[in-house]
């Protein structure tokens, strides 16, 4: 026979699990805003996923706007359109007590336009408007870290106009003004049917959840900075760095809806008072951290172009996270209002590729990414697979005229895995903590095409 449910305790419990699940939804958001982590990183442009996705020290025309404003500059163009659109298919295992557990992803497709044109023979300026982060991942309603994460849906758009000067033959500058907004959309269990079974005595429900949540919510526009230097040591040798500035990602709403397991588990879960909780407006403000690449590109003939990248991405902003809901009575925002520590640590991008002229119509590319982690394995949730990983790519370019070039990439990732990863989490009905364990793997493909036209 079920157990009847202590509803006052089953509130207090639940309370502490509802400030977790809205720290995550707002924690996620701010998560979008820098390019570390995530299956959409490095997807800006088919031409230069060919090539490792190098950038910083490269004249790229109107791409330039993403990689280094500072060199549109160099751009010798009236008008340069271009456009790459990618499609990623990506799939995670987590190995939970010997069984493994598959995400169903869809496809994502994350794509950049960009637009630039001349003003004066030293004078670029332009506007461009990509998606870097676009995909999800689903676990599934009833995998065993429910509780966790079932499901996530995460979107971030960027709009950047830019302006770029070349001051000297050899050297250019250059500045965008990033406008950044996002949302997000997370699935997740309040109640595991695990905790609801042994609070019962007997197997009812299994990795059915007895209950879960789903939050929406979408950000504030933010504002930041791109700013770039490119400088041309010689017709062979270039180097250049850029800074994305830290950006503050606010979100002040968001809903919440309640599903259940079936009408039965929902008649005893009717009567909670969760009025107050569900209409709760949360505030926050997050670091986006700062991202710094510096790169330096080499031309041994006419044929041959080689570039390498290192990005810099500093993660240790988030040293707390703030969560307010100020629109509760006080009472209640001493429950809810919190300041948590959060353990993240910078981390590293590394880059390299190479690209051959085959004819003049024609290149070739090959490139190499190595993307470290920032995240800490004793609190890993997985909204996203957060392990190093390692994305060869290929790639080619072909000019029918020689306006117009058709662009094609693949990158593979494969994740590193991220073995014994561990989460806390409270089980309310028992009132206890418990910690999920589980072994993580990933890979993805990413084929992206894109069209460019210049005169």
């Amino acid at each position: 026979m079920v157990k009847k449910i202590n509803f006052v305790d089953f509130l207090t419990n639940f309370v502490s699990i509802m400030k977790k699940i809205v720290i995550a939804a707002a924690s996620l958001l701010a998560f979008l805003g820098a390019n570390a982590e995530g299956y959409q990183i490095n997807t800006l442009s088919a031409k230069q996923l060919g090539m490792g996705h190098t950038g910083t020290a490269l004249k790229l025309g109107s791409e330039s706007m993403i990689f280094n404003p500072g060199a549109l500059g160099f751009s010798d163009k009236t008008l340069d359109i271009s456009g790459s659109v990618t499609a990623i298919k990506a799939d995670a295992t987590a190995t939970h007590q010997g069984v493994d557990y598959k995400t169903d992803n869809g496809l994502s497709t994350p794509l950049a336009l960009n637009v630039a044109f001349r003003i004066y023979d030293n004078l670029q300026a332009g506007i461009s408007f990509y998606t870097p982060y676009g995909s999800g991942i689903n676990w599934t309603k009833s995998w065993p870290g429910s509780m966790l994460n079932q499901k996530v849906d995460l979107k971030v758009y960027n709009v950047q106009p830019t302006v770029s000067w070349r001051i000297t033959k050899n050297l250019s500058v250059g500045v965008g003004m990033m406008l950044s907004w996002g949302s997000v959309n997370l699935d997740k269990a309040l109640i595991p049917g695990s905790a609801f079974d042994e609070y019962a005595g007997q197997t009812i429900l299994g990795h059915t959840p007895a209950a879960s949540v789903n939050l929406d919510g979408t950000s504030h526009v933010s504002l930041g900075a791109n700013v770039g230097v490119l400088y041309e040591i010689n017709r062979k040798w270039s180097i250049g760095a850029n800074f994305r500035t830290k950006m503050g990602m606010k979100m002040t709403s968001g809903t919440a809806k309640l599903n259940y397991a079936n009408e039965n588990i929902a008649g005893m879960l009717a009567a909670l008072p969760l009025g107050q909780i569900n209409e709760a407006t949360f505030a926050s403000e997050m670091p986006c951290p700062y991202v710094l690449n510096v790169g330096g590109s080499f031309k041994p003939d006419d044929r041959w172009t080689i570039a390498a990248d290192v990005t810099l991405t500093g993660w240790n902003a988030y040293k707390n996270l703030e969560i307010t809901f100020p629109e509760l009575p006080e009472q209640l925002q001493a429950i809810f209002n919190q300041d948590i520590p959060k353990k993240y640590k910078n981390s590293l991008t590394y880059h390299v590729g190479a690209q051959y002229a085959v004819t003049d119509r024609a290149d070739l590319r090959l490139g190499l990414m190595v993307d470290t982690s920032p995240v800490n394995r004793d609190c890993y949730n997985p909204e996203t697979p957060g392990m190093t990983k390692i994305e060869p790519t290929v790639g080619f370019s072909f000019r029918p005229v020689r306006q117009l070039s058709i662009d094609f990439a693949f990158m593979y990732v494969a994740g590193l895995g991220a073995d014994d990863a561990r989460c806390e989490y409270r089980d309310m009905l028992n009132q206890k903590t418990n910690i999920f364990v589980a072994d993580y793997k990933c890979h993805a493909f990413a084929p992206s095409l894109g069209l460019s036209y210049t005169f």
